[in-house]
């Protein structure tokens, strides 16, 4: 009888160990859920600020980068580097109502439109490479060939 026993637990763990290595390899990513909740209300601050009625890229760019460097594995990047690399393009175009002073030397150096422009092409880069199935990715596209065409390499 626990020779039966034995020879069915043993059967049974080559069974489930055959199954076993069938699963996806591939580990998802464990949030943690603090981040997670901090990083949502940045995003979310981020999407008000960048809004037709504020327009305040600077603030987005700091909600950013503020997320970047705390949370990089926040599972919304995608959405947060295409508010960056938007909010980059429009303010290296003077838009928005947070104005861009370059006669104040922290402003011309963190502002720059070469710099923004180039930001602003590596964060949606970024973003396109990272997801590239992302519901901005048309937007984004557009904007880097507008940035490209009007800056082509080596000009």
């Amino acid at each position: 009888m626990y020779k039966n026993l034995t020879i069915a637990f043993a059967l049974t763990m080559l069974l489930t160990a055959g199954v076993a290595a069938q699963r996806n390899i591939e580990q998802a990513i464990d949030h943690d859920p603090l981040l997670e909740a901090d990083a949502k209300l940045n995003l979310d601050v981020a999407w008000q600020a960048f809004g037709p009625a504020r327009r305040a890229y600077k603030q987005v760019l700091l909600r950013f980068e503020e997320t970047l460097a705390a949370y990089p594995e926040f599972s919304k990047m995608d959405e947060f580097l295409y508010l960056a690399g938007m909010s980059s393009y429009y303010l290296s175009r003077n838009e928005g109502r947070q104005k861009v002073d370059l006669t104040i030397a922290r402003e011309r150096e963190r502002y720059n439109p070469e710099k923004l422009r180039e930001d602003a092409e590596a964060y949606l880069t970024m973003m396109l490479e990272r997801n590239p199935d992302s519901r901005y990715r048309t937007n984004a596209e557009r904007v880097l060939k507008e940035l490209k065409d009007a800056h082509p390499p080596g000009s």
